[in-house]
């Protein structure tokens, strides 16, 4: 039986950042189990980009804790390592002076988490992205910015790979609780039984059905929703200079589409927040599996019990018609011509937690722990921002265990 001290499941930003955290504290036996042929395939390798800047989270929460301090630390981490990093701020913007109140809100989280952020008027918006509308006022966010997640999820499986005591094991998916033997816990994987100290489940989409494995998370569902991107045509770009966002309904962990400049000079508009029918539900067939039926029961249970998921569920899917898609992007921009957007081939899933017995969608990060078992739920938005401040919370926690 193969062995580590620690066992972290899951080689997405989260699981990658814990495992190079815990190695620089000195440990020198962790093991990354991985159940793709490589790291970044799924929501770690397929979001924005965006590094957020602390805005939409609620005091006290672990969201507003990390967020803004991940940014710092990513930024630092890409100019060490020479990735890409484009630093030209964001915008959110009103479409109606009812979205005000809820700006002002945005706004004064922003300044409790510390961060750089300031209202302005439309003469002053005009400064900074001339092509963006808004209704009286918009925020500037001037410290967030963007990244290539792909390479960072490389640079840090080259950290991992390189580093005396580590192991990523790829194609590795784990099956379940294994036996005890000689004093030590284990997981049943495709790769083998593998032996652990203290286990971290850092499985993304899959974080839930490997908690449960462990008697963990049931109180909890993850609920797939697929995000569809377009983007504008490269003789527009200059519509955008950095990242326009809409005032999001705070009540939903969704922010609305929104255009973003990348570090290749796209800019893309997007993503949707389409209830999907599989984990890993990228197509409109490819993905699905047996657990599309349950996930349909699930979004069925919620459209009937919570009004918050029943306005998401009746407006998003009308987004996969290009007219539905452009008004929302029109509302951020004029001059915007629907002959200015083109289809992309992005797209991603947002794993969503849903308390089961509440029927709500959970707006934090949640931590559940089952002996020597540590359970990472609904790593979201901004996971990939808070991931090195996280790590360092969650590296305290792991060495707690041992």
């Amino acid at each position: 039986m193969e062995s580590a001290r620690i066992v972290v499941c899951g080689g997405g930003v989260v699981g990658l950042t814990l495992a190079r955290e815990l190695l620089a504290r000195g440990e020198d036996s962790v093991a990354v189990l991985e159940k793709e042929p490589d790291v970044g395939l799924h929501a770690s390798g397929r979001n924005s980009g965006v590094l957020h800047a602390g805005i939409y989270y609620a005091e006290g929460s672990e969201k507003a804790r990390t967020c803004l301090a991940g940014n710092r630390l990513m930024k630092a981490y890409c100019r060490e390592q020479g990735l890409p990093l484009l630093e030209n701020g964001k915008v959110m913007v009103t479409a109606s002076e009812a979205q005000l109140p809820v700006l002002h809100e945005l706004h004064r989280r922003a300044l409790a988490a510390g961060a750089d952020v300031a209202l302005v008027d439309a003469h002053e918006l005009a400064e900074i992205e001339p092509h963006a509308r808004t209704c009286g006022q918009a925020l500037h966010s001037r410290e967030t910015a963007v990244i290539s997640p792909k390479a960072v999820m490389h640079s840090l499986r080259a950290e991992l790979e390189a580093a005396p005591g580590a192991r990523l094991l790829r194609g590795c998916r784990v099956l379940g609780r294994g036996p005890a033997h000689d004093g030590r816990r284990s997981v049943e994987t495709t790769l083998g039984r593998i032996g652990y100290e203290v286990l971290v489940n850092a499985s993304g989409a899959h974080a839930d059905k490997v908690a449960a494995m462990f008697g963990a998370g049931l109180g909890y569902r993850l609920l797939p929703f697929k995000g569809l991107y377009r983007r504008l045509v490269p003789e527009r770009t200059h519509l955008v200079r950095g990242s326009v966002y809409p005032v999001p309904d705070i009540r939903n962990p969704f922010l609305g589409v929104h255009f973003t400049r990348s570090v290749t000079g796209e800019v893309h508009i997007g993503p949707t927040a389409i209830p999907a029918f599989g984990r890993e539900n990228y197509g409109i067939l490819k993905g699905l599996d047996a657990e599309a039926v349950s996930i349909l029961l699930r979004d069925a249970r919620l459209f009937v019990h919570n009004p918050k998921f029943r306005s998401v569920a009746l407006s998003e899917p009308r987004k996969y018609l290009f007219a539905a898609f452009f008004r929302d992007a029109a509302r951020l921009l004029r001059d915007l011509r629907p002959e200015d957007i083109a289809p992309s081939a992005k797209v991603g899933i947002r794993p969503q937690l849903v308390d089961v017995t509440s029927n709500e969608l959970v707006m934090d990060f949640v931590l559940e722990r089952s002996g020597h078992e540590l359970h990472v739920l609904n790593a979201i938005s901004p996971a990939f921002t808070s991931s090195l401040a996280f790590a360092s919370r969650l590296a305290d926690r792991v060495l707690a265990m041992l």
